[in-house]
């Protein structure tokens, strides 16, 4: 009997540690899984990733902090400007997928992506139709800038004065945000009526879309899901004075195909930003239990064209290139001397935030950053942050811009992030464990290898115990002498 427990833990602790060195080496069970989720990660009908890609993903909120300019007369008079930050204003952002449509043997997906803001009054620190913020009046600098060394700067000059505008002018938030009537655009507006006659730096994102957007499913190629090949009907911009810079590349920044590595570049297109970008990894970091990768974008995507040739293309108009973390959008922006940057000019050349009074760059605060779940390519928490600049000058030919220090003047940043829901957390945290289950078999296998090793040792090593010759009857002697 003990001879073939012996034999019988020999074998099966050799089977299964061979069992599980070979299922580690070949990766098996690895594979099947990932062969699955590769299998999932697909835009079709009636399936669940397709259920939560049309859905409106986790609350988004939608912060903005402007910078309200204290010294409006010194800086006319060409001092530097001084600024203080208020903020945050935060806004819940609804953004669901409509006019879903699938295309080409399902291997694109069509759709609208309609946002919607909401105030959140408990998360912001005062009443937007309220408070009150003086910044650059950036419909006279548009008048002006258009105007100047032309024939038309004295009838301009004419309208500023008769409508008393000014450089700096003071409206609410809500007007700054989503529009207010101008007056000076108003009176433009009985002229010529393509010229709208209300401003606002978000006026026409509320309660609208951006555009068509067309995308891959991923059914031919997982590394393909979600990325985008077409928007407004094209598949190149126009604004840039490259081909690389004009390209569309990635994904919309909301959704991202599973198995990523720290070695990948994650390509995001973004129309706010009016280009494409790309991150690199940055760190571990865990969300609501689950583990996740940091991808930010490298400090050589805003370098200046001497240290990253590649922004060139961004140099408009060509050969116009500016420091570094600027980016000239006047021409995506309508004409609007918009020039954006990440918050408090960071990651930028210097001189720009030392031109600012105010100005405390940070990376807690001021960077953009994705949080991605590396095997399932959920986005677990975001934030994407920009800041909008307003180029002035001196123009001789307005008084309006007197003596004042040519400068990218700070208007406001933005703060757009998104935390995985709970619900959604602890959904994606089953997941990863059933995963990690199958594919944790073969070092559970080794285990049980390890343990009838042991036995078999301890079986092997054990004395055998010396058989008993009998009674003590027995063992006497046949002759007894008393």
């Amino acid at each position: 009997m003990r001879k073939l427990c012996l034999g019988t833990a020999g074998v099966l602790a050799m089977t299964l540690l061979i069992a599980s060195v070979a299922l580690l080496a070949a990766r098996v069970l690895q594979k099947v899984v990932e062969l699955q989720v590769k299998q999932q990660m697909v835009l079709k009908n009636g399936s669940e990733v397709f259920e939560m890609w049309e859905e409106s993903p986790p609350p988004v909120y939608m912060q903005f902090y402007f910078f309200n300019l204290t010294n409006p007369l010194e800086v006319l008079q060409g001092e530097k400007p001084l600024v203080l930050e208020v903020g945050p204003y935060t806004y819940r952002e609804t953004r669901p997928r409509v006019a879903v449509h699938i295309l080409d043997n399902d291997t694109e997906v069509s759709s609208l992506n309609p946002k919607t803001y909401f105030l959140e009054r408990e998360m912001s620190v005062g009443d937007p139709e309220v408070d009150l913020i003086r910044t650059v009046n950036v419909p006279a600098v548009v008048a002006m800038n258009l105007a100047t060394s032309t024939p038309l700067h004295l009838p301009t000059e004419i309208l500023l004065l008769l409508y008393e505008e000014e450089l700096f002018t003071i409206h609410t938030v809500h007007e700054l945000l989503w529009g207010y009537t101008d007056k000076l655009l108003n009176a433009l507006h009985k002229f010529r009526p393509t010229i709208d006659a209300d401003f606002g730096f978000f006026k026409k994102m509320n309660g609208s879309d951006d555009g068509e957007y067309i995308m891959l499913s991923g059914k031919k190629n997982y590394l393909d899901f979600t990325r985008i090949i077409k928007w407004r009907g094209k598949d190149t911009l126009s604004w840039w004075t490259s081909p690389d810079s004009n390209m569309i590349n990635g994904t919309d920044g909301s959704t991202f195909h599973p198995l990523i590595g720290t070695d990948e570049k994650i390509y995001v297109f973004s129309s706010d930003l009016c280009r494409s970008l790309y991150l690199t990894f940055d760190e571990y970091v865990t969300v609501e239990g689950i583990p996740a990768y940091r991808f930010v974008p490298p400090v050589r995507l805003f370098a200046n064209v001497s240290t990253n040739p590649d922004n060139a293309g961004f140099c408009v108009p060509a050969g116009n290139c500016l420091g570094a973390g600027l980016l000239n959008v006047t021409a995506c922006k309508q004409g609007a001397p918009i020039f954006l940057s990440p918050p408090h000019f960071y990651l930028s050349d210097e001189k720009y935030a030392n031109a600012i009074d105010g100005m405390h760059p940070n990376k807690e605060n001021h960077e953009i950053f994705l949080d991605i779940n590396p095997f399932s390519g959920v986005l677990v928490r975001a934030a994407k942050r920009m800041q909008v600049n307003v180029h002035i000058q001196k123009l001789p030919d307005f008084l309006q811009t007197g003596n004042i220090r040519t400068l990218f003047f700070p208007v406001l940043y933005i703060n757009e992030s998104v935390v995985l829901d709970r619900a959604s957390a602890a959904k994606l945290r089953a997941a990863l464990f059933e995963s990690s289950v199958v594919t944790n078999i073969p070092f559970i296998i080794m285990v049980l290898g390890v343990v009838f090793g042991v036995v078999f040792v301890v079986l092997a090593c054990k004395p055998s115990q010396a058989r008993e010759e009998g009674s003590v009857d027995e063992r006497a002697p046949l002759i007894r002498t008393s």
